[in-house]
């Protein structure tokens, strides 16, 4: 695979495999020892399945969090739990079935999972009495964000969302084949997956992730939500990373180009875990935004 990306690509995967999701740590104890007592963890049932969420805060506006590829609250979100403002917000993040502690089922990828995912997601928030919520969508919770925003417009309030990309290109695809074997992966970004997951359970889902992102590929214009962007009407913010190493610039932009009235905020240094690694910068920007 390195050989038939060539030098730039070469590049951009040793960054990808350093980057993926650095400084993540998963405690043994559970989410509320992790973020501090304000932080209450639960499960609640949702089509069928029993769904893990954590939800901090006390304020009138809800929020939830989407997390990325084999992402859960307590491995994506630990700056935003904690940080954002819990007078102003009621912050869920959620570990979408499959994922985290929405365990089981199994994660799988039929056609329709980025449907599957919006669906759970705005149904999770209507179990939890919440009228309306906002979405902060990373990657790939970016992009069921984007989907729950246009099929569920009337409950979505606001949308931030980075990382996120509304179809598949031949580039994509070769980047997301450079990632299908975590051996490869540096320890660093491996390892509080392996501790979350097991290694086997974590390796296996990677790689059928990998089928299941590559699926778009084979659709017109590798379509994954692109038919749906012009439908968003709720005021979108998207954030994008001039750094990213697994989602090019002109994804942000084509998103930006067909939200109508969306706004889209670079970040010079910023790479595909932006919320992380600039969190207070990022968090600044949302809560602006969502007020």
């Amino acid at each position: 695979m390195v050989a038939v990306l060539g030098g730039r690509g070469v590049l951009r995967l040793r960054l990808l495999l350093s980057a993926l999701k650095p400084g993540i740590h998963v405690p043994r104890a559970g989410p509320a020892a992790a973020f501090g007592t304000s932080v209450t963890s639960a499960k609640v049932a949702v089509n069928g399945v029993e769904l893990h969420y954590q939800q901090t805060g006390e304020g009138g506006h809800a929020v939830l969090l989407l997390p990325g590829m084999l992402g859960s609250g307590e491995t994506d979100f630990g700056p935003q739990l904690k940080n954002l403002n819990k007078k102003l917000f009621t912050v869920v993040a959620w570990d979408p079935r499959g994922y985290g502690h929405s365990r089981p089922p199994d994660r799988d990828f039929p056609a329709d999972f980025f449907e599957r995912d919006a669906k759970d997601a705005v149904d999770l928030m209507k179990a939890l009495k919440f009228k309306k919520a906002s979405l902060l969508g990373w990657s790939d919770g970016g992009i069921t964000a984007l989907i729950a925003a246009a099929e569920y417009p009337s409950y979505i309030h606001k949308m931030v969302i980075w990382g996120a990309n509304a179809y598949v290109t031949d580039e994509d695809s070769m980047i997301y084949e450079g990632i299908r074997d975590v051996s490869k992966w540096s320890e660093r970004t491996r390892k509080p997956l392996e501790v979350l997951y097991g290694y086997d359970y974590f390796a296996r889902t990677c790689e059928k992730w990998v089928d299941g992102i590559r699926q778009f590929k084979h659709l017109p214009d590798g379509n994954i939500c692109r038919h749906l962007l012009p439908q968003v009407q709720c005021p979108t913010l998207i954030v994008h990373g001039e750094k990213d190493p697994l989602v090019p610039r002109f994804h942000a932009d084509f998103i930006h180009e067909h939200v109508k009235g969306s706004r889209l905020h670079l970040m010079p240094e910023g790479k595909h875990n932006l919320h992380l690694r600039f969190a207070n910068e990022f968090n600044k920007l949302a809560e602006d935004f969502l007020q």
